[in-house]
């Protein structure tokens, strides 16, 4: 008789240790479909982020579905975890808005530094030099980077949306008159109640019914907020021009400008991709197999593999996201979740005429909601201590109010510096922090007499 693959003892069980893990094929797949489920929106939100820096929409639907196909196989084949990998919503706000849009930075630059973050980042994840800059990064500045970064998506959403309009002072209100500007805030209360009620792919549900609301919904030109295609339908075509869109000696030329925003690719990747996968991997209760680490080299290799090829392909970092949990609460817990994902996002790429007519209040209360949960952060500080608390206010301010992550981050780290000279707390003053000041002072310099700070 024939072995069932799904059965005990067949190659897929064996290969992905499903029964070893307590699981089953079907438990699997349901997993696999719950998580694809919650961060499909992905392919609608980073193409309409990715064309603020003046690359084709439909160009970066594929990309997109490319770099998760690939990042998701990746992790799945190699590292045996049930995580779900895509373009990062934090590196493609910075490679889009402040790269490419503030800096200047050319497209080809920017993909370089995507490739040479993850280069670095699959180099350290290698050895063991990994822990070490975990352990050497101040915890404070790590939380600063993730809450700016969050108050800049969110930022965005509200001018996205319609909701935040350019006026004399600054920013204004959007006009309750404009009927685009009533749906995107009907929008923010739909998204946060279906996520509050935890209701399965709630981003996607909200973004979903908002093109549909959007079809009836006029605009002050004429016509509507949503105009459907002709068709939505159509086979899939990658933009073979997007492979391998490298510039090296533009990145040489301008280094001293680029190597902080690289490093800042590396370690944000870096850092978010381990606390997700710990999270990850601890609640589905995989820490050790067969007496070594689950969550290991081949996890982190993977991630970082991942942006390589993301910048190969044409896209920005490709990281774990944390959305696999929900996969994981229905029960995954294996590679075979990454697997089923792949695939899912593989069949979205025949309905990429429909994905282009999403408009940007559709998208932006997701913008908001996913900024407002990367504040979330400021729970974790701890309000007892000035110093570890007045660098990530100051870096989430500087990069509220002008709108430039890259000056916060600088003057967060050199805050925290300064306060930890002042405090006499000599152990918080790194090798790594030190190393990163310099640069960062550098960049300062730099930019200012580019006239970019």
């Amino acid at each position: 008789m024939t072995q069932q693959v799904g059965r005990p003892g067949g190659w897929i069980d064996r290969y992905f240790h499903v029964t070893r893990r307590g699981s089953t094929l079907g438990r699997e797949l349901v997993a696999g479909l719950t998580t694809f489920g919650a961060m499909a929106y992905i392919m609608i939100v980073n193409p309409a982020i990715m064309a603020l820096a003046g690359l084709g929409r439909h160009d970066m639907i594929m990309t997109t579905i490319a770099a998760a196909v690939c990042g998701s196989l990746l992790m799945a084949l190699t590292a045996n975890l049930p995580i779900a990998l895509a373009p990062a919503m934090s590196s493609n706000l910075v490679f889009a808005q402040i790269v490419v849009a503030q800096m200047g930075i050319a497209p080809a630059v920017a993909f370089t530094m995507v490739l040479i973050g993850g280069t670095a980042f699959v180099a350290l994840s290698l050895t063991h030099w990994r822990q070490r800059i975990v352990l050497g990064f101040p915890a404070p500045v790590r939380n600063g980077i993730h809450c700016a970064i969050g108050a800049f998506i969110a930022h965005i959403g509200m001018i996205s949306g319609g909701l935040a309009v350019k006026g004399g002072q600054g920013f204004s209100f959007g006009s309750l008159h404009d009927p685009a500007v009533l749906l995107c805030l009907a929008g923010v209360v739909l998204a946060a109640a279906l996520q509050m009620l935890r209701v399965p792919a709630s981003m996607l549900v909200s973004i979903v019914v908002l093109t549909v609301a959007g079809c009836f919904v006029p605009t002050p030109g004429g016509g509507t907020v949503t105009r459907l295609p002709s068709t939505w339908l159509e086979w899939p075509h990658y933009p073979t021009g997007m492979l391998l869109s490298f510039d090296f000696h533009g990145f040489l030329s301008h280094i001293g400008v680029v190597l902080p925003v690289t490093l800042y690719f590396f370690l944000g990747d870096f850092f978010d991709a381990t606390g997700t996968m710990m999270a990850i991997t601890r609640r589905a209760g995989l820490t050790v197999e067969d007496g070594q680490p689950v969550l290991g080299r081949a996890a982190f290799a993977a991630d970082g593999a991942a942006s390589v090829i993301g910048s190969v392909l044409g896209t920005s970092t490709v990281s774990a996201y944390l959305e696999s949990l929900v996969g994981v609460e229905a029960g995954g817990r294996t590679g075979l979740v990454g697997v089923t994902v792949a695939v899912l996002f593989l069949l979205s790429s025949f309905l990429w005429p429909i994905i282009t007519a999403v408009p940007a209040v559709a998208t932006a209360p997701v913008l908001i909601l996913v900024g407002l949960g990367m504040l979330s952060d400021m729970g974790r500080m701890d309000l007892s201590d000035s110093g570890g608390l007045l660098a990530p206010l100051l870096m989430i301010l500087v990069t509220v109010m002008t709108g430039n992550f890259m000056v916060s981050l600088a003057l967060g780290l050199l805050l925290y510096t300064a306060l930890a000279i002042a405090g006499r707390r000599w152990a918080d003053l790194t090798p790594i922090l030190l190393f990163l000041d310099v640069v960062f002072v550098i960049y300062l310099v730099l930019a200012t007499n580019m006239g970019d700070a």
